[in-house]
């Protein structure tokens, strides 16, 4: 089947042929035409085989067909990145048609996101949380909207947005389509998705979990110490490498890079500590190989649709099998073929036999020759964070004064701050008073105490005026004690 038997309409047609797609992928060539149908959908496909084009194609097909003032179409997203990389193709798909998609994500400008609803839009991509303080504010109206997609929707589960998915669909119009896609579903997902959706047409494109067959698997059982130098010394034999890597944490993902970065390298990072300005400048580097190494986060998971990924780095194994087939779909797009690896240390064996168990096959371990595998006998830090010795041992040169505890006083040293003892010798007993001693006089500086012996002071040291001192300063609390009697 090609794009021509489809049925859109000729300007669509034309600029799908001159981005060089001439057949649809098979969960194109399936959810087009049911989407085109009008009624709701739940789609599941590989990652990287085309949902992003499933939807688009029929949702601006209809805004040709039927052009209407207000926004017509609202697509949710659980990450800026792909919010940014939809509206990309949005904009290559619709290129000459006269139609405005607008971005409403976090991280931006809001009143700059003001102007630009206030201008116009046909297509709104956004992230729940900022969508859903628009609505509550009244900045944004969606009365007019015939359709609303769900993008990505196992990850907007597992990041906890469909309490705000469910608050932004309170406010759309009941007539409406609503699609839903995504490459797993779990069953808590499933019961949810079937409350956001009517009498859905469900298209499932392999089986969940499944892998592409143009990716190439590798696992590498690597002590947790000796990850970051395995991992340079394989970027050393790879010929004209497009690498991504995933770190479990940001922290991890900005030591990583620096590393590589130290070692010579072209890195780009991409974590949740970026700006939206740093993170879309390493996305364009990455694309435009001034970055030949990206080490990022699960925020780059789902997003990256980039065609030039060699290999994919899961230099942490990841704490569901899902997060391994998410991450290694960003090679191997498009027909091209790809490789995957995984370092996994003896604590990660757990993990990633359940991943092994999620895909129904076994992951080939290699242990290459010619590398030094040996960890220090002691004293060593786990990189499994990406951390050395080095990095640790000057963590107290940067903390600052009020993050150090205070050391512990010599108990003679607490004697001017504390109340001296009770006096016994009288009918009473009497308590010293808690008034400050006599300031001392303010015309010298430094003015020394009464009684003090320079001769003594250099024969006894230091140590020896400070108790004397202390000694006089009781003897004179006592007297003042007494007196008071």
């Amino acid at each position: 089947m090609s794009f021509q038997q489809l049925g859109l309409p000729s300007s669509l047609l034309n600029n799908i042929i001159r981005l060089g797609f001439n057949d649809p992928t098979p969960i194109q060539a399936q959810a087009i035409p049911t989407i085109r149908s009008g009624s709701d959908v739940i789609a599941l496909a590989q990652t990287g085989t085309g949902k992003t084009g499933a939807f688009l194609m029929p949702i601006i097909e209809g805004m040709l067909n039927r052009p209407s003032t207000g926004v017509k179409a609202l697509i949710l997203t659980p990450t800026r990145e792909l919010a940014q990389q939809i509206q990309d193709v949005f904009r290559n798909l619709s290129r000459g048609l006269k139609l405005r998609a607008v971005v409403v994500m976090g991280g931006e400008a809001i009143p700059l996101q003001q102007r630009k609803l206030r201008e116009g839009a046909d297509l709104i991509i956004a992230t729940p949380g900022r969508l859903l303080a628009f609505l509550r504010e009244g900045t944004l109206s969606l009365q007019q909207l015939r359709t609303l997609v769900i993008d990505e929707a196992d990850q907007m589960f597992d990041m906890g947005f469909i309490p705000d998915v469910r608050h932004i669909i309170a406010q759309l119009p009941k007539e409406r389509q609503t699609l839903m896609f995504s490459a797993t579903m779990p069953p808590e997902l499933a019961k949810i998705g079937r409350s956001l959706v009517r009498e859905p047409k469900q298209i499932e494109i392999a089986k969940q979990g499944t892998l592409t067959t143009t990716v190439s698997h590798t696992a590498y059982p690597v002590p947790a110490a000796r990850k970051s130098a395995l991992l340079e010394h394989l970027l050393e034999r790879l010929d004209d490498p497009s690498v991504l890597v995933f770190t479990r944490t940001k922290h991890a993902a900005k030591k990583l890079a620096r590393r590589l970065h130290n070692a010579g390298h072209d890195v780009g990072e991409l974590h949740s500590n970026r700006t939206p300005s740093q993170r879309a400048r390493a996305m364009q580097g990455f694309r435009d190989r001034v970055y030949r190494v990206l080490v990022a986060t699960n925020i780059a998971a789902r997003g990256i649709d980039i065609r030039h990924v060699t290999h994919v780095v899961n230099f942490d194994v990841p704490e569901a099998p899902e997060e391994y087939v998410h991450r290694i779909g960003r090679t191997g797009r498009g027909g091209d073929s790809g490789q995957a690896m995984i370092f996994i240390s003896p604590e990660e064996n757990g993990r990633f036999s359940r991943i092994e168990r999620q895909l129904g096959k076994k992951i080939p371990r290699l242990k290459l020759d010619d590398f030094d595998y040996s960890t220090p006998s002691s004293g060593h830090l786990s990189e499994d964070s990406t951390s050395s010795r080095r990095e640790f041992s000057s963590l107290d040169d940067r903390k600052s004064k009020r993050d150090r505890k205070p050391k512990p006083q010599h108990p003679l040293n607490r004697v001017q701050n504390e109340s001296p003892a009770p006096i016994v010798g009288s009918e009473k007993l009497h308590q010293a008073p808690d008034a400050p001693t006599k300031p001392a006089r303010q015309n010298h500086p430094h003015p020394k105490p009464r009684g003090f012996n320079p001769q003594l002071q250099k024969k006894m040291g230091e140590g020896s005026r400070i108790r004397q001192d202390q000694r006089r300063f009781s003897s004179k609390k006592v007297g003042a004690g007494k007196k008071g009697s």
